[in-house]
């Protein structure tokens, strides 16, 4: 089973695939889970066989790249999809003009995840919609 993960213009699929994953399963609240940044951000979609399983929201500011919203369906993890999304994700930061650094935050039980991939923590742990998180940074230089 492949994935296959694109840019996607398909906001609704992805703010479905976060409602499940993040308001639903881990009990987020719909005011920590949407924001104005939507329309915004570059979408990535992770699909198999034409059905979506995962996505993920980039967001520029200056000369660093934010990871966000990352997501996979509980009935496609442990498959490598979250590295797909988030390796995915740092190339697509790759072909953006003056991005030098991508961030993203992590949830404290990921941090050893994303540092196989590449990213170092940085700074203190902190909450964000009641969840422990860590900041964590990967240069592209």
């Amino acid at each position: 089973m492949t994935a296959q993960i694109a840019v996607t213009r398909d906001i609704a699929t992805c703010l479905e695939l976060r409602r499940l994953v993040f308001m639903v399963e881990q009990g987020v609240s719909e005011a920590d889970e949407r924001d104005d940044l939507d329309a915004e951000a570059v979408h990535l979609l992770a699909t198999v066989g034409g059905v979506p399983i995962g996505s993920a929201r980039l967001l520029t500011g200056g000369a660093m790249g934010k990871i966000g919203r990352v997501c996979v369906l509980s009935s496609h993890r442990g498959m490598g999809l979250g590295a797909a999304l988030i390796c995915a994700s740092v190339e697509q930061f790759r072909t953006m003009l003056g991005i030098e650094t991508v961030k993203l935050g992590a949830q404290t039980h990921a941090v050893g995840f994303y540092e196989k991939l590449g990213f170092v923590a940085i700074g203190p742990v902190y909450d964000d919609a009641g969840i422990p998180h860590r900041d964590m940074i990967i240069s592209l230089s």
